[in-house]
């Protein structure tokens, strides 16, 4: 972007193109035991990162409003999931795999319906451009789709005996409980579903409360959340999460938390539960992921990369390149590169094609990032791209900073942001030694074309973060793949089929291998008795 690219950066309303324009959504209703209930009370406005130009001002889009639930309504969702497992004999907790599949094929049809309206409260509500608005929705119901055929997978593997020491025995899966699920607002649809989705499918019961932003464009779902599953599964809340969260979590019925942000608020209410021992948690967290750009690689390759994992969608995922390591002897040549590169990157509305920075979310964020620029500059280091920290209302152009040094801010925290800090390096052992004393651990990209260094780092590495990514940005795809994290960046594994696994736990019936026993057995299976005990083989 060049200095004319920022006069008027925000549009006028009549400059919006009308189909992308959104009416405001004033959600009063939230879904308790199979109801969508009508909210009198207060109400939390909704603002978007978009500003339009009014009379030579820009102003932030008022979207909408969503209720700001009680102590009470908080209570009665976490009663109506509890009410609807029922210690494990609630219909859904029961119910044959494939009938839980069918309930799954319904909401997608349902969801599909609300595929524009959704995509459009993602780019207004969270800035996302529109390819990857719509990239969030339609890997989201290709999420589901997968996982209903990892389930079938699973299903059909269990659906032996094993005979073993006189004994034989048939291992399932059977459901945790009730799951408290808090998802993040940089992927609010596509997240929240990796934890909520798996966690219905093993039967497990929801309370459900979205981020702080990206609420409204989870409004479509509610009617699809009602008419999709038995009543009490899935329970939506809204609200302040020490009024709503903590009488949840105080009270002991939640068996398992899913949450994905910072490991301070998980810390806080993981404590807030009575009986830890009790208390399973599925958590993605913080990250600090390193690229580590070695004397032989490919510079142009490497630049393209590392552009894109520490700068899509402004940087704003758990996933995104935190900070790069760069050979003391390519160092020059790779920053100019890279600075060039992050300076043609075009900024402006999420609409608008081409765009690959946008208006940031989080109240106060420009400042937030616009801190970390000003301690790193203090302490030695420049903002070396053009345009590098400029701030309009609520957008902010990515700034590269270097060089980066440990008495900066920006060597240790996690900035969630499009600031890029860049550090030197002249021996291996200096970005390994990063690694090994952090105290996060998700991922770590290699760029470099010698095997044997490749090798060594990756066998280093692997026993730091949990995925090494070699001369590619870091990323949490595909879905088939886990994803976790050491240290303090994740609890339990995901993907399409670990989740499955790390919401349910292996269960089994036995019995003595003697011909009462295969009879007894055998009649269950033959009558159809049983939804645990079978042999059915789902196609």
């Amino acid at each position: 972007m060049n200095k004319k690219d920022f006069e008027n950066f925000f549009p006028s309303e009549k400059e919006i193109p009308e189909k992308f324009k959104v009416k405001e959504i004033n959600q009063n209703a939230y879904l308790i035991d199979g109801e969508l209930r009508i909210w009198k009370g207060e109400t939390q406005k909704v603002y978007s990162p978009v500003c339009v130009q009014k009379n030579g001002k820009s102003e932030r889009v008022f979207l909408g409003t969503y209720p700001m639930l009680g102590e009470k309504e908080a209570l009665e969702a976490l009663d109506s999931a509890v009410k609807a497992y029922d210690r494990g004999m609630g219909e859904w907790a029961k119910m044959k795999i494939e009938d839980r599949i069918e309930h799954f094929k319904n909401f997608i049809v349902r969801m599909r319906e609300k595929r524009e309206e959704i995509v459009k409260l993602l780019m207004w509500e969270i800035g996302k451009t529109l390819p990857d608005s719509e990239k969030e929705f339609d890997r989201t119901v290709e999420y589901i789709e997968s996982t209903i055929q990892s389930l079938k997978t699973l299903d059909r593997d269990s659906s032996r005996f094993i005979f073993e020491g006189g004994i034989f025995a048939q291992v399932r899966r059977a459901p945790l409980g009730v799951v408290l699920c808090m998802g993040p607002f940089n992927y609010p649809l596509n997240e929240t579903f990796t934890t909520l989705i798996p966690a219905l499918m093993m039967g497990n019961t929801i309370v459900f409360k979205p981020a702080k932003f990206g609420v409204l464009l989870l409004s479509p779902l509610l009617e699809a959340f009602q008419k999709s599953f038995p009543k009490g599964v899935v329970n939506t809340i809204y609200g302040e999460g020490k009024t709503i969260v903590t009488p949840i979590m105080a009270s002991g019925k939640v068996d398992v938390f899913a949450f994905i942000g910072s490991a301070g608020v998980s810390n806080v209410i993981e404590k807030q539960h009575p009986k830890p021992n009790r208390l399973k948690s599925v958590l993605g967290l913080g990250a600090k992921n390193p690229a580590i750009i070695l004397a032989d690689a490919d510079l142009e390759l490497s630049v393209k990369e590392c552009v894109l994992g520490s700068l899509s969608y402004n940087g704003q995922r758990c996933t995104a390149l935190k900070i790069i390591f760069v050979h003391k002897s390519i160092a020059d040549v790779f920053v100019e590169k890279f600075s060039k590169a992050v300076s043609s990157l075009k900024g402006g509305m999420p609409w608008e094609e081409g765009v690959k920075i946008t208006p940031l979310p989080e109240t106060d964020k420009t400042k937030y990032m616009n801190d970390y620029i000003n301690d790193a500059v203090k302490n030695g280091a420049k903002v070396v791209n053009e345009n590098g920290g400029e701030i309009i209302d609520t957008f902010f152009y990515p700034a590269a900073v270097y060089p980066v040094n440990e008495k900066m801010r920006l060597y240790r925290e996690e900035q969630f942001g499009p600031v890029v800090p860049i550090v030197t390096f002249d021996s291996i052992e200096e970005p390994i030694n990063y690694m090994i004393t952090s105290d996060v651990g998700q991922q770590a990209s290699v760029f470099g074309n010698n095997s044997e260094e490749i090798a060594l780092l990756v066998d280093t590495l692997v026993n730091q973060v949990c995925r090494v990514n070699i001369n590619s940005q870091c990323q949490r795809g595909p879905d088939e793949f886990p994803f976790t994290g050491r240290k303090d960046s994740a609890e339990g594994t995901l993907s399409v089929s670990d989740a499955l696994r790390v919401f349910s736990i292996r269960t089994l019936v036995a019995a003595k291998e003697n011909e009462i026993n295969k009879s007894l057995v055998g009649k269950i299976i033959k009558d159809r008795k049983s939804n645990f005990l079978s042999t059915d083989f789902i196609l």
